[in-house]
């Protein structure tokens, strides 16, 4: 994977090209960033990048002439390379997961009672995963694999056998590379690695993708160097939609909008474009404040029917609504980029609630959908988030929330 094919993130990628070219390289890197952003794209391609044969992100000078009469070799131009060349052998073992010297680490589960599950036992699923879905979460991940409600971990057999590979010498490159993702999978058998971290073989390179430092062991972030990735903008999601996807510009721009940043959300948007939760939230909110528990039964019935993806959807369409809402009532028409039917919408969410109400609202469907993503019973969830909404917009109530 090379950095021109990964969306946005220009100052990271220079960040890191300029790691390279200035000899600034960490032994041990963390890549930080909320899902959706493309941490895992930017350290793969971060690995191709140090692997490549153009020398490591920096074109070999031109040689000195022949003292024996031989032809001068053709100039050759010294500016330093800010991408792999994605043309060399280990470029394109790279770009297929394949190179001997870039090994992957990742939460797996249990094929079977008794296993003891390695990374590389799961590197074929690994490799069509990353090639179909490159910027899917765990939760994609874990299905992919059928872990269905399975835990997926990061063992202490799986951090021996990382000691092992990387004691060995490289195979083809200078560098040896472990990209670990999700190392909050890992538990406390991840001390196992601190020797290796502290004191690692020459040209030895960890780089972690994490999107939560706070479930990160310690004593493995404070030996890290801190790789922020920060969201992409709406008009980066805007053009890699149109661009990756062949996607229209005005649904771009609309999903792009609700995404706020994260990738993989625009990709589930337009992938549930065709439901209508406009109308299943004006049900709910007529439930929650007009027609009674007889309708709310009767709606969280049906929502607790949606599978999970489609549950944190409409959560999300809820909170992009209500954020349309904050910004109409604080910018008034000056602000910009709204579906016509989306600001008919939050113009009435404004009538209903006022600001405080607002924010409120949003912290409670953010709880819900973190909820979700860790199998909360969906019908026990929809009915008290029923009646939080309730609470909240009937009597004006922040108990519940504070």
């Amino acid at each position: 994977m090379q950095f021109q094919s990964i969306a946005g993130q220009h100052a990271i990628k220079e960040q890191l090209v300029q790691m390279v070219q200035h000899n600034r390289l960490s032994h041990a890197l963390l890549f930080l960033g909320k899902e959706g952003g493309g941490a895992l794209q930017l350290a793969m391609a971060f690995a191709q990048f140090i692997v490549c044969e153009k020398g490591s992100g920096v074109q070999q000078k031109q040689a000195d002439p022949s003292l024996f009469g031989d032809p001068e070799p053709e100039p050759k131009n010294t500016q330093p390379f800010t991408d792999s060349c994605g043309q060399c052998p280990a470029c394109k073992k790279a770009a297929e997961l394949i190179h001997p010297d870039i090994h992957f680490s990742y939460p797996v589960i249990p094929r079977k009672s008794g296993d003891k599950p390695l990374s590389t036992d799961y590197i074929q699923e690994w490799r069509q995963f990353v090639a179909k879905n490159p910027y899917g979460n765990v939760y994609d991940w874990l299905q992919f694999i059928d872990a269905e409600n399975k835990q997926g971990n990061i063992t202490a057999h799986e951090c021996n056998d990382i000691i092992r590979k990387l004691n060995l010498k490289s195979f083809e490159s200078e560098y040896k590379i472990l990209i670990m993702w999700m190392p909050e999978f890992l538990g406390k058998e991840g001390n196992k690695l601190l020797k290796l971290i502290e004191e690692p073989p020459p040209n030895t390179l960890f780089i972690l993708v994490a999107q939560n430092e706070d479930l990160i062991l310690p004593t493995i972030l404070s030996r890290t160097q801190l790789v922020k990735i920060p969201l992409l903008s709406n008009q980066d999601v805007e053009a890699a939609l149109e661009l990756n996807e062949g996607v229209a510009p005005e649904k771009a721009r609309q999903a792009a909008a609700v995404a706020e940043g994260n990738y993989r959300e625009a990709l589930q948007v337009l992938q549930h474009a065709d439901d209508d939760w406009e109308a299943m939230l004006r049900e709910w909110l007529n439930a929650v404040i007009k027609t009674g528990p007889l309708a709310q039964v009767k709606w969280i019935d049906e929502a607790a029917k949606l599978g999970r993806e489609k549950q944190k959807q409409f959560l999300r369409y809820f909170i992009h609504l209500l954020e349309q809402a904050i910004r109409l009532r604080v910018m008034g028409d000056t602000a910009s980029g709204q579906q016509s039917s989306d600001r008919d919408f939050a113009l009435r969410l404004n009538r209903l609630c006022a600001i405080e109400q607002q924010e409120a609202i949003i912290t409670e469907l953010d709880k819900a959908s973190y909820y979700i993503e860790r199998n909360a019973n969906a019908k026990m969830l929809f009915h008290a988030l029923s009646i939080r909404l309730y609470h909240i917009i009937n009597n004006k109530s922040l108990i519940l929330v504070n």
